[in-house]
């Protein structure tokens, strides 16, 4: 419902309430002269004494009817005035009941009065949406302090061996060629994987606190893929992985290429990180009428049914081994997923029997 319904809902409530009192304010001026006339015509059919009540009752409004007929409308009109008041300020107490029960945490529906009804399933549908938008906020808060205590954890351990090998090495005064570059090497990786933690911290902020926005423009997507996966020959050589290529030659679409880009680069950095050594990845790019399919396939581990729906959560990570180099801060499927959406497009994700399947519809 939005301003204009309101705004109709709040009109017609006032045109039934006005038209609710003039009807029954000429219902009881109609009533009170059928009574004038019921007493007139009974007063006609009968011989009077003048000692009767009726009579005398009758005499008596016949000398004040000048004042009597303006108190008896201006009566009833006080008196309907003063109940649909009342029933107005009824609606707007269940307006502020309703508003204050939008906050709490109950799952029962706001009652509302009839005429309310259309509101009534407004607000409990705004009821909803925010307890929904709370509990997203508590659990998306929940996980990102879960991930900042992962990350200080691991930002020690590294530091501490840092420490510890460059102690030695200023300590030793005479130590071999050999030893001093197995502590150098060991530094050195350590270092480098304070550097990876660090990146991950910068990553978290940037994704909480900006909203991505697209500056499109048409590129080649053939040239786009093939450079990623050009740029990724030292990771893929690493690991003794092939990468293989299939799309038609000078696929062009409408894009933010410096997103897109991170799309593929975050897609194929996860296919290396969880494939087996010496395995393949398989990039295959089809055109489907007015789409692009992207499927991206490499053989690793099965993803367990319940992990897999949950692989394109924020701060969400597929391995519990939180000390190795491969695992990120879990944002990198999240942001490719808002990419992908904010083109129009979908991203989802499927295993079995070893293989793991990204596909991309744009």
């Amino acid at each position: 419902m939005n301003k204009t319904e309101l705004r109709e809902l709040s009109q017609r409530l006032r045109r039934q309430l006005t038209q609710k009192f003039i009807f029954f304010y000429l219902l009881y001026l109609a009533a009170g002269a059928a009574i004038f006339i019921l007493a007139y015509l009974y007063y006609q059919s009968r011989i009077w004494y003048g000692y009767e009540t009726f009579y005398q009752l009758v005499h008596l409004a016949e000398r004040f009817w000048a004042f009597l007929l303006p108190v008896y409308a201006g009566g009833g009109a006080l008196a309907l005035g003063c109940y649909y008041l009342k029933k107005s300020c009824g609606y707007l107490d269940e307006l502020v009941t309703a508003s204050e029960n939008l906050f709490l945490e109950k799952e029962q529906e706001t009652p509302l009065s009839e005429e309310l009804r259309p509101l009534e399933v407004y607000l409990d549908s705004v009821r909803l949406q925010i307890q929904n938008s709370q509990r997203a906020a508590r659990e998306a808060e929940q996980k990102k302090n879960d991930l900042v205590v992962y990350l200080a954890h691991d930002l020690k351990t590294p530091l501490t061996s840092v420490i510890g090998y460059l102690t030695l090495l200023n300590d030793e005064e005479e130590i071999s060629p050999r030893l001093r570059k197995k502590y150098l090497s060991v530094s050195l990786d350590k270092a480098e994987r304070l550097e990876d933690l660090i990146n991950e911290f910068f990553e978290i902020t940037r994704f909480s606190l900006t909203h991505l926005t697209l500056e499109l423009r048409k590129i080649n997507l053939s040239r786009m893929l093939e450079q990623t996966v050009f740029e990724f020959g030292p990771m893929l050589a690493e690991k003794k992985l092939e990468c293989r290529l299939d799309m038609p030659p000078d696929v062009f679409y409408e894009c933010d290429p410096d997103k897109l880009q991170r799309v593929f680069d975050n897609l194929l950095r996860n296919a290396v990180s969880y494939s087996q050594p010496g395995g393949e990845i398989n990039l295959c790019l089809r055109r489907q009428e007015e789409r692009l399919r992207l499927t991206v396939q490499n053989f690793g581990v099965t993803i367990p049914e319940d992990k897999l729906e949950r692989i394109f959560d924020q701060f969400f990570r597929l391995d519990s081994a939180r000390a190795t180099r491969s695992g990120g801060a879990g944002l990198g499927l999240a942001i490719a997923k808002e990419i992908v959406e904010l083109h129009g497009g979908t991203i989802s994700a499927e295993s079995s029997d070893g293989q793991v399947t990204f596909t991309v519809v744009l």
